[in-house]
């Protein structure tokens, strides 16, 4: 008898091993794999990014992640993410690079493994990029303060607010929205370049500002974060005044709709996320894509805020 719960155990024990390895076999995902890698996952607009890129990651059958620093320790920064993503050999990388030797430095090194290189959202000099998928930062500045404008008069004045200097975005987006206000006659009596795009510091500055300026007329911001804590800051001192942002998330879209601010720009974040994964399928099937692929920018007003609000709600849900 107990020879054969003997025989009847290894019988099943051969049997549980042969099924295991039966339906790790049929579960081999043999998908191409590509890697996300964003600046952060802790703003409503990388988030947006994210979901765009999971969409595509289902229509284009692509065994894909979206991951992004998490700023915990000082190890854990883009390049030590990057680092990681290397050495397990993605079929593309899509990043949204911070501005830094280290990163410009890693990323060589996906290059020189033949791993394509898409840039979305940041567009840095990297010599074999394969493409950038994302906003003309000029254009986007010069249409915020050509809406900007648009609600003065020749000789107003207004205050331009930025982030980071070394940052190809925001140097982009002044640039193109001092391009426009010159050609308006609108005066810029300051520019204030080199904020973090944190909310406390931002309102320091900002009542600061209006302290000094208390004729301006209008302020853009390059980021939305910045936009919002400025109209926080207006608020609190009594001003009334139009503020541009760029990102075009819900709470600025909602300052939009309320009528607290007559328009603003937008980004298309979700746009950058599903087109770069789009554009990581054909090179995967070894088709040629567009070196600069513009995702658009979109001016928000009255009348089209409750529909972007509702599209965004329904992409974050």
């Amino acid at each position: 008898m107990k020879k054969k719960w003997i025989i009847l155990l290894i019988s099943l024990t051969f049997l549980v091993t042969v099924v295991v390895c039966i339906v790790k076999f049929l579960s081999t995902d043999d998908r191409p794999k590509v890697a996300v890698v964003l600046q952060g996952l802790d703003t409503q607009y990388w988030n947006i990014v994210k979901a765009g890129a999971e969409k595509g990651f289902r229509e284009f059958n692509i065994d894909g992640k979206v991951v992004a620093p998490s700023f915990k320790s000082e190890k854990d920064v883009q390049e030590y993410v990057l680092k990681n993503i290397l050495n397990e050999h993605p079929d593309v990388l899509i990043v949204s690079p911070s501005p830094s030797p280290a990163v410009m430095s890693i990323l060589k090194k996906f290059t020189e493994h033949k791993i394509p290189v898409l840039l979305i959202d940041t567009d840095l000099p990297l010599e074999h990029k394969t493409a950038y998928i994302g906003t003309d930062n000029f254009e986007l500045g010069r249409k915020a303060d050509e809406l900007l404008a648009s609600g003065l008069q020749p000789g107003d004045e207004v205050v331009l607010i930025a982030g980071e200097v070394i940052s190809p975005v925001s140097a982009e987006r002044v640039k193109g929205a001092t391009s426009s206000l010159e050609d308006a006659g609108i005066k810029i009596v300051e520019k204030k370049i080199g904020l973090p795009n944190e909310p406390l510091p931002v309102r320091k500055v900002m009542k600061k500002i209006l302290q000094n300026h208390p004729d301006a007329k209008g302020i853009f911001a390059t980021t939305d974060i910045m936009a919002l804590n400025t109209v926080k800051v207006i608020r609190e001192q009594d001003y009334k005044m139009p503020v541009i942002g760029a990102d075009g998330i819900i709470k600025m879209v909602e300052l939009v709709e309320d009528g607290t601010l007559p328009d603003t720009v937008a980004q298309n974040p979700y746009d950058m996320g599903y087109i770069s994964i789009e554009n990581a399928s054909k090179i995967i099937k070894g088709e040629k894509i567009r070196r600069n692929i513009d995702t658009g920018v979109d001016i928000i007003s009255k009348d089209n805020a409750k529909l972007k609000l509702d599209y965004l709600r329904e992409l974050l849900k």
